[in-house]
């Protein structure tokens, strides 16, 4: 679906928006060689990540010129260049393309003729390995919450600690040795493996990003599984997991060589620990199994280990 063009009211109703209120924008530098900003239909792909503006750091003139206040030297460094302004407008996401200008000290940016929505593009990948939250047992409740592998993690193989990009390591390496102490003191974490998975997504460097919709649910991402546990990575606004609670999960494993083409695994699962960092909305949730087929004990234990159950 192509991004759309707002209609000459829609555009007066949201720079009244803007106005109004403190709304928070992401500012990304467009490719120089976009010429015609007004014609970018499509929004760029940028290898730089946008970096987030709150509300509070910006003022909207009844001109329509943003006037940004004490804006840090990522922001600078895009003078006199295109951007792409993005925010969300009554949760619809949406964007318009311009340059960041100084005068007097003074930074600023115009809003053009041209607003456009953001193209709601969901994606259609298929992966080898999903699960699928199905019920809370304490309540009886129904669930339907997707998990999918996270895409900077393997699962299935061991991980390592070079897993990690080398800017997070140092971070990480605080987390972990908290971790250790709090898993020796607690003696619920297994063999800690899975903490490393846990390091690396509470440390990733997330791209802010402006969608279709604002807070739509999203698959929650996983990030280690074998045969005692399965860990989540997910943000607070997905689902709010109740340490000790039990749930049922459904595993599913595409299959590319055998009689079968799926194998489904159901087990149930405890809320075994919760990780968090201050300030940031991202959690880790670390689930163990509390019931399951011997004969998916052994499956999961083979292919997470890569060695026979005996």
């Amino acid at each position: 679906m192509n991004d759309t063009k707002l209609t000459g009211i829609e555009r007066e109703l949201v720079v009244q928006y803007l106005i109004d209120g403190n709304v928070p924008v992401t500012i990304t530098p467009l490719d120089e060689t976009e010429k015609n900003l007004q014609d970018a239909v499509h929004p760029v792909n940028s290898r730089i990540f946008p970096i987030a503006i709150k509300g509070e750091n910006l003022t909207v003139k009844k001109d329509g010129v943003i006037i940004l206040e004490n804006p840090g030297n990522s922001v600078k460094s895009f003078i006199n260049q295109p951007v792409k302004v993005e925010f969300y407008f009554n949760r619809v996401g949406l964007y318009f393309t311009s340059y960041l200008n100084i005068k007097k000290n003074v930074y600023s940016i115009s809003i053009p003729n041209i607003i456009m929505r953001i193209a709601d593009e969901p994606e259609e990948i298929s992966y080898d390995f999903c699960a699928s939250f199905y019920y809370e047992c304490r309540t009886g409740k129904d669930l339907n919450l997707l998990c999918v592998p996270w895409e900077n993690v393997e699962l299935f193989n061991r991980p390592a600690w070079k897993s990690i990009p080398l800017e997070n390591q140092k971070k990480a390496k605080e987390l972990l040795e908290k971790y250790v102490y709090d898993a020796k003191l607690e003696k619920n974490a297994g063999n800690g493996i899975q903490l490393i998975p846990i390091c690396n997504y509470l440390t990733f460097m997330h791209s802010v990003k402006i969608e279709s919709l604002q807070d739509r649910i999203k698959p929650l991402s996983i990030l280690y599984v074998d045969h005692e546990r399965i860990v989540l990575g997910l943000d607070r606004i997905n689902y709010t997991f109740v340490l000790h609670d039990e749930y049922g999960l459904k595993m599913s494993f595409s299959l590319k060589s055998g009689p079968i083409a799926a194998r489904e695994l159901f087990v149930t699962c405890i809320v075994n620990k919760i990780y968090t960092l201050e300030d940031d909305g991202r959690i880790c949730v670390d689930f163990r199994y509390t019931s399951i087929q011997e004969e998916d004990l052994r499956f999961l234990f083979e292919k997470a280990t890569k060695t026979l159950f005996i």
